[in-house]
């Protein structure tokens, strides 16, 4: 079986896509078969595979960065959304039908073996799956029954890289702030914290990082320039 690497974020568009998408290339470029993976995505904007399936556009660009065929295994869930309160459920690329949003909350573990198939049969046929979540692992009135971020990682047993975005500011609180709302077996898998979309001189920064080792007691692994 394949092992497996999560990008989290502390929020949406905190660049947790962009990031898969480079792990996919780097591991490719190491002779890895990686793939990339995320339960579920919702997006309005979908990509048709040859075989017809429906799935995530960001996926596919990951995939394409990978190196290999984008595949509905790698986006099981795709939700669509209809109006502000419900979307069209796409399960394994084809269409289940609308669904309010409060009633997909009370489904969702109905969707956990689904996911889990899929990705047990990429991670049979690739070294290396870079899994990717979605908006925060902190909003905490969507952890029950989580499908999509720690849940997730701990259903496959995946080491999470947690992404924060300085660009938007706050970037310390919002990585601080995300891991302290975390339960403590959540925080143990989290191996390392990213700083995203960096802007200016690294070295004004590194006070700040060293701070927010010592608070988090966890590494920050990188900068990544806008």
């Amino acid at each position: 079986m394949a092992k497996a690497i999560m990008i989290q974020g502390t929020a949406s568009n905190s660049g947790k896509s962009f990031l898969a998408a480079a792990l996919c290339r780097i591991f490719r470029q190491d002779g890895l078969r990686a793939a990339p993976f995320k339960s579920q995505n919702m997006a309005l904007n979908s990509f048709i595979t040859k075989d017809g399936g429906e799935m995530g556009r960001a996926q596919v660009v990951q995939a394409e960065a990978a190196g290999i065929e984008p595949d509905v295994r790698m986006n099981p869930i795709l939700l669509k959304p209809t109006t502000d309160v419900g979307s069209q459920v796409i399960v394994n690329g084809r269409v289940q039908g609308n669904m309010p949003a409060m009633e997909y909350y009370r489904r969702k573990r109905d969707f956990i073996p689904a996911v889990m198939e899929a990705y047990e049969s990429l991670a049979r046929e690739y070294d290396i799956i870079v899994i990717e979540g979605a908006g925060s692992p902190a909003e905490i009135n969507l952890k029950a029954d989580d499908i999509v971020n720690m849940g997730l990682a701990k259903l496959v047993d995946a080491p999470v890289l947690l992404v924060g975005d300085i660009d938007r500011g706050g970037v310390f609180a919002q990585l601080f702030g995300t891991v302290e709302l975390l339960e403590t077996d959540e925080r143990d898998r989290i191996k390392g914290l990213v700083i995203n979309k960096f802007r200016g001189d690294v070295e004004i920064l590194r006070p700040g990082l060293s701070m927010l080792e010592d608070k988090t007691h966890l590494p920050v692994l990188g900068v990544v320039p806008y």
